[in-house]
């Protein structure tokens, strides 16, 4: 008989019903593995974190369009002081996840937390809106650029036909699928890479930005905060672009159980990364107001080609190499930290038993892998990507802020909780009143969009009724789940 390649990973060899009480079990205390037991391995160093969060950051944006942000301030200074203040305001979220990541020792991420704070229906709406329509959008966004700058050197004479970049996006996203399922270590080998080529493409940028300057060539400087006045609704907008252009800082989360030495590792790997982050995305932009006055990089449509074409020559031809690089490394660390978030869920009862196996040879989570393929190919090649990201954007920093109010509410709710990792309690206060605003905001500025993203999110509601609280499922529909 042919041995099975997936097992149920709990530590009593059955299925972890987690609708019960809506709640996790005990993150105190370490329950010791079982013979038999088969888990996710801890191969997750401070370098390996350090490589998730800074290579799932940094993807195409700061490579492509910082012009939003420009767009949205009016001047070089206000938008330099923009990309600093997203960046610090981004440190604080982190700061928060790193607490949270250090006193609930569970991989998952925001559905976690939120679980844990708050009980399963808010749970059960993120991941139900995460695994049908944002990750594999967002997968499918970014990976789209992967295809259309890996593509680029080849058709530099005209344009990269449509059906080339879809091909060419479908192996990449299948690459990334397999290699996350094959291996946690070669994934992290590979991400770790895929980081320093990111941060070689910055420094490509970057120095030839700061020999300009020491040459003098300031002049894009001169009165940095003179020019179009930013509007009430612009400044809140910028905003938005700069902390979107920062997500992913939370990815670590989602694989706390994986990472050695959590308490230690997991606010040291966000720490160090934010402040590589920050200060790599703010000298940047100083680097392409070297060289691009703000007028035209508000024209250009790829700003590190522009500046690259401007001063290095050939060598720009490896520019689009460098950002379809990145773009794999941000496709490669959401697939491997998003995964997670669907294993624990399944584990606790949220979504079909199946996504809670891992395979018993090579410790990969494959079936919460492998889920997300089918759901992307269709955004790939069906779906209007951005108005679907659009739809939903608001509901990435709706639940983000609950997360992090979440920490506020545990602090009161379970004071004795061990907290090896605390910050001081206005940095989860300004960053849950930022991200409670930004919803406000785009509530405001595309009710719409906005109005179709929320009325998607309630589905949530009646579906964790229909699939979790109805205890008298049909006989075919509880196989259909997998019960």
């Amino acid at each position: 008989m042919p041995r099975k390649a997936a097992v149920p990973t709990v530590s009593n060899g059955s299925y972890l019903q987690g609708q019960a009480n809506g709640r996790l079990s005990s993150m105190d205390s370490e329950q010791p593995a079982l013979e038999g037991k088969v888990v996710l391995k801890k191969k997750v160093t401070l370098l390996r974190g350090i490589s998730i969060i800074i290579g799932t950051i940094i993807g195409a944006g700061i490579f492509i369009s910082p012009k939003g942000i420009l767009k949205n301030t009016g001047s070089v200074g206000m938008s330099l002081t923009v990309w600093t203040a997203c960046g610090i305001l981004s440190l604080f979220g982190a700061l928060c996840y790193a607490e949270l990541g250090t006193c609930i020792k569970k991989s998952g991420g925001h559905y976690t937390y939120i679980l844990e704070a708050f009980g399963p229906l808010p749970a059960f709406v993120r991941v139900w809106v995460e695994l049908l329509i944002i990750r594999p959008a967002a997968t499918a966004v970014i990976s789209l650029a992967f295809g259309r700058y890996i593509l680029e050197p080849f058709f530099m004479q005209c344009e990269i036909p449509e059906l080339a970049i879809k091909f060419i996006t479908a192996v990449g996203i299948t690459l990334v699928m397999v290699l996350n399922s094959t291996s946690v270590s070669w994934s992290a080998r590979i991400q770790m890479f895929l980081t320093f080529c990111k941060l070689v493409a910055i420094l490509i940028i970057i120095v030839p930005g700061v020999i300009q300057l020491i040459k003098g060539e300031t002049q894009h400087f001169k009165n940095a905060f003179a020019g179009n006045d930013a509007s009430v609704m612009g400044l809140p907008l910028a905003f938005y672009s700069g902390m979107y252009a920062y997500s992913g800082w939370f990815y670590l989360n989602f694989v706390t159980e994986e990472v050695e030495n959590p308490e230690k590792n997991i606010p040291l790997a966000i720490c160090i990364s934010m402040i590589i982050v920050t200060v790599g995305y703010v000298l940047t932009n100083v680097a392409y107001f070297t060289t691009i006055s703000a007028g035209e990089l508000l024209l250009s449509k790829a700003v590190a080609v522009t500046f690259a074409e401007r001063l290095m020559g050939n060598f720009s031809l490896a520019v689009p190499v460098f950002v379809a690089l990145s773009c794999f490394g941000s496709m490669n660390g959401g697939i491997f930290a998003v995964s997670r978030m669907f294993f624990v869920a399944s584990r606790e009862g949220h979504l079909p038993e199946i996504l809670s196996m891992i395979h018993v040879r090579k410790h990969t989570p494959l079936p919460a892998v492998i889920v997300l393929h089918p759901l992307t190919m269709i955004m790939l090649f069906n779906g209007d990507l951005y108005s679907l990201l659009n739809f939903l954007s608001f509901a990435r920093w709706l639940f983000i802020g609950l997360v992090v109010a979440g920490l506020i509410y545990l602090r009161y709710k379970r004071p004795d909780m061990p907290r090896p990792f605390k910050v001081p309690l206005f940095i989860p206060a300004l960053f849950s009143f930022t991200c409670l605003f930004m919803v406000a905001l785009s509530l405001y500025s595309d009710p719409v969009n906005t109005g179709i993203g929320f009325a998607i999110t309630l589905t949530g509601i009646p579906a964790y009724y229909l699939f979790i609280v109805w205890d008298k499922k049909p006989k075919w529909f509880r196989k259909l789940l997998g019960k």
